[in-house]
């Protein structure tokens, strides 16, 4: 529900705030015309931003288009035709639907085909979202009316605000034509103005508060003006100025909270991924095997557990009672060939994959395919213990990034180093060996004998990736 709730404000709170603006200095019409304007301009925008097509070319010369829209919204601003308020109205308004509408997770407004909970408590959010939207933009066309300076510092802050985003497309855009080469520097301005959203919400909010400050003086000034008054009829006047203008800075301070702490909700808490449980330790036992007692395990709850290789890589795991009625395990590494190395968490009585978030049914962990996680092969338990051995848990280290610092020793002259520092290595004798320099790597590679009395092993002969 947070998600759709951030997404309106995101979408549509700078631009209410400039039709806010675009108000301020022309005679406002029926609020009929603006209801049905507004609506109809929402319902077109809406519409077409549901159907775009991907093509670039028809996305830069809209970008393009959005970006001569609000150079021509300020010139305009010199104008005082309520028709030219309205045209800007229905185009901010549409425009605003439009990329709203295009935004691809939408889609889960509703898992299914019928109206249930999550339907009504979405649209719920979307319907309060535009509640705040619009109260927002009347109380800053009130707000403005009496700190008139004001008006072009905000329009022209509103205006870069929504200009920033559109330049990072374009230029994404001409980079995916080949127009524009791909720099570093261009590529960071891209990331930093496109991936940053959020202020699409807080800085509207910080407008709002910096109004509410330019504000305060005159407010102080008509408290003191109610006091001084000695006839009953300026007195009373005066108080109602007081009084409305209290209350109109009020509810701009609850609309920015509502704003400011839906943002801040959704960031913190709301959009971060799952966490993973902490991960037991284990080591392999003098047989080469990992040893886990199945009273720790036959609960029904995911156990995850972690081995390091010699090598310093985390190999992540977990273990799974799949029936509640009896003891079949589901031993599994903490990753899949489709998401990678994100995890997998318990929710309830529900596995989720932390990356893409679809549910696993339970029975199926331990078999391949889909989403599910990689199966260990090899393992095998009584109604005592699981045993694991150590190639089933070395067929796992290539899917996982994590590498745990180790100290180590070089074999030729004795150094001590870490893992991370070393620049050289080489698999002999089942092992990673490490080296401090290229000469004692060369060494080792001629005569391993010479330094280990360790066999070599099938698998040996290759330098590791540096």
């Amino acid at each position: 529900m947070s998600y759709f709730f951030v997404s309106v404000l995101q979408a549509f709170l700078p631009v209410a705030l400039l039709i806010g603006l675009n108000w301020v200095h022309r005679p406002l019409p029926g609020i009929r015309a603006l209801g049905w304007t507004t609506l109809l301009a929402w319902l077109v925008g809406a519409l077409i931003g549901g159907h775009l097509p991907s093509g670039q070319i028809l996305r830069l010369c809209l970008t393009v288009a959005e970006l001569a829209a609000l150079v021509l919204f300020l010139l305009c601003q010199f104008s005082r035709h309520q028709r030219l308020g309205l045209f800007w109205q229905c185009l901010l308004i549409a425009g605003a639907a439009l990329h709203w509408a295009d935004n691809p997770s939408l889609t889960a407004l509703t898992s299914t085909t019928v109206v249930n909970t999550d339907l009504l408590l979405n649209i719920s959010a979307i319907v309060l979202a535009l509640t705040t939207v619009i109260l927002s933009a009347v109380l800053i066309a009130m707000l403005v009316h009496t700190v008139p300076i004001s008006r072009w510092p905000l329009l022209l802050s509103l205006a870069v605000l929504l200009a920033l985003p559109l330049s990072g497309n374009l230029l994404l855009l001409l980079m995916k034509l080949q127009v524009l080469g791909l720099t570093k520097s261009l590529l960071s301005y891209v990331a930093q103005v496109t991936n940053a959203s959020a202020w699409l919400s807080y800085a509207p909010a910080l407008l709002i508060t910096l109004l509410l400050l330019l504000r305060l003086p005159g407010l102080f000034g008509l408290r003191r003006n109610t006091g001084q008054q000695t006839d009953d009829i300026l007195r009373r006047k005066s108080q109602a100025e007081w009084q409305n203008a209290r209350r109109t800075g009020l509810w701009m301070v609850v609309a920015v909270l509502i704003v400011v702490l839906s943002q801040l909700y959704w960031d913190r808490i709301a959009s971060q991924p799952p966490q993973l449980s902490a991960a037991i330790p284990v080591t392999l036992a003098e047989d080469g095997q990992v040893h886990i007692p199945v009273e720790q395990i036959r609960d029904g709850k995911l156990h995850r557990f972690v081995w390091v290789s010699d090598d310093g890589k985390a190999v992540r795991f977990f273990v799974i009672n799949r029936y509640p009625d009896r003891l079949r395990l589901g031993v599994v590494f903490d990753a899949c060939l489709l998401c990678g190395d994100q995890g997998y968490v318990m929710e309830g009585n529900q596995v989720i994959c932390v990356a893409c978030a679809v549910h696993i049914f339970i029975p199926s962990i331990g078999k391949p395919g889909g989403c599910n996680p990689v199966p260990i092969e090899g393992w095998k338990n009584d109604d005592r213990e699981l045993v694991i051995g150590r190639d089933a848990l070395i067929s796992g280290v290539n899917y996982f990034t994590t590498i745990v610092t180790l100290d180590v020793t070089d074999p030729v002259d004795g150094s001590h180093l870490t893992n991370i520092s070393a620049q050289y290595k080489f698999r002999y004798g089942g092992k990673t060996w490490f080296f401090s320099s290229e000469d004692n790597y060369n060494r080792f590679r001629a005569q391993p004998r010479q330094f280990v009395d360790i066999a070599p092993t099938a698998e040996d002969g290759e330098p590791e990736d540096q």
